[in-house]
C-alpha cells in the first residue's frame, strides 16, 4: 500500500463529500436550524442518540448545545440531553427489555411534545435508532436524521432526513460532525448573536 497516495486520496474523497454537502444538504442544515431555534424558543429540548462513533457524535453536539460552541458568544445553557452516555441506564435497558429498545425507552421517559430528537445513523437501519424515531413520533417530538448512504429505513421515518452523500463510513461520520457544528453556530447566532 502507497501510504503517501492513502492519505491524498483519503483527504481529497474528504473535501469532495463536504462539497457535495453543499449542494445537496444546505436546505436540510438551514430547516434544522430553524427547528433547534423554534423548540429552544419555547422552551423545549433536543434529545440526541446514536451508537459507536454516533454516540460520540451525540455527545459531542450536547455538549456544543449545553456549554457553547463559539467563544465570542456569551450565553446560557440550551437543553440538550445525549441518551447515550447513562451506562446504568443503557446496561439495564439493554438486560431487562433488550438494547434494541434502550432509546425508545429514554425517550418515552425524557421527551415530551415539542421536543427535537436528532437521530444519527450512518447507515439509516440501526433498530434501537428506529425505535427511538418511532417512540418521539408517538410522542409529538419532530424527529432530524442525520444519516449517509441511501439513508436506509430512517430516511422515511424522520421529519427531516440530512443524508450525508456517501457510502464511506469515516466520510460520513465527518460530515456528521461538520454538519451539526454548521447547526450549533447558526442556532447560537440565532439565539443570541449580536
Amino acid at each position: 500500500m502507497d501510504k503517501e497516495k492513502f492519505i491524498v486520496d483519503s483527504l481529497k474523497e474528504s473535501a469532495e463529500t463536504k462539497l457535495k454537502i453543499e449542494m445537496e444538504c444546505k436546505d436540510g442544515i438551514l430547516k434544522a436550524v430553524n427547528i433547534f431555534v423554534d423548540a429552544f424558543k419555547n422552551g423545549h429540548k433536543v434529545l440526541l442518540c446514536g451508537n459507536g462513533g454516533s454516540a460520540a457524535d451525540s455527545q459531542h453536539i450536547a455538549t456544543e448545545l449545553m456549554v457553547r460552541l463559539s467563544h465570542d458568544i456569551n450565553r446560557p445553557a440550551l437543553p440538550a440531553i445525549a441518551l447515550t452516555t447513562d451506562s446504568s441506564n443503557l446496561t439495564a435497558g439493554g438486560n431487562d427489555i433488550g438494547f434494541d429498545n434502550v432509546f425508545a425507552r429514554s425517550v418515552e421517559g425524557l421527551g415530551s411534545k415539542g421536543d427535537v430528537l436528532l437521530a444519527i445513523s450512518t447507515s439509516g437501519n440501526s433498530e434501537n435508532i428506529v425505535r427511538a424515531v418511532n417512540k418521539a413520533r408517538e410522542k409529538g417530538i419532530q424527529t432530524i436524521g442525520l444519516l449517509g448512504g441511501s439513508g436506509g429505513k430512517l430516511k422515511a421515518l424522520v421529519d427531516l432526513p440530512i443524508v450525508i452523500p456517501s457510502a464511506n463510513v469515516q466520510r460520513i461520520q465527518e460530515g456528521h460532525i461538520t454538519v451539526a457544528h454548521i447547526i450549533c453556530e447558526l442556532v447560537e447566532e440565532e439565539l443570541y448573536g449580536n
